[in-house]
């Protein structure tokens, strides 16, 4: 189900950018854009950690944004052979133009949904990145996973 809302919220979104005239990104390379709104002047291994993808493709996603002239990169003052990735000017004013079509996008997933609906869905969408967190730390510490028994489970 996950996949699915990832799928076509990512067509969905493509779509209002273009509808926004947003024409210089698409969505993939939003998120590269929405974490360096937040953090800019990064490296690529820290990108790829808060974007969730893969370096390589990173690697060939940022290749295309430079040639389109939204970020630059330049060497690290601290480690020369690390290169930082920094927005342009063409990037940063796109910005407020990203966050109206997030804002959207918002509005469509939550359509007819009442408040504490939200506010329910959200607590289990929290517990389901918690899930996740704790085990891609227990993975990067070497431990095999151990699934218990859930809730669901127990009730039956």
């Amino acid at each position: 189900m996950i996949s699915q809302i990832k799928q076509v919220q990512g067509r969905v979104f493509d779509r209002l950018l273009q509808s926004c005239g947003v024409e210089e990104f698409n969505g993939p390379q939003g998120r590269i854009l929405y974490v360096l709104w937040q953090s800019e002047g990064i490296p690529i291994v820290e990108l790829a950690q808060k974007t969730g993808l893969a370096k390589n493709t990173l690697t060939a996603m940022l290749g295309r944004m430079e040639q389109n002239g939204l970020i630059g990169r330049e060497a690290s003052s601290l480690d020369k052979r690390q290169s930082l990735i920094r927005l342009t000017p063409k990037a940063r004013a796109l910005e407020k133009r990203y966050h109206q079509v997030s804002k959207q996008m918002d509005d469509l997933f939550f359509q007819n949904f009442k408040r504490e609906e939200i506010e329910e869905l959200e607590q289990y969408l929290d517990r389901i990145v918690s899930n996740l967190e704790q085990t891609e730390q227990a993975l990067k510490k070497g431990k095999d996973l151990q699934y218990g028994k859930s809730e669901n489970e127990d009730r039956q």
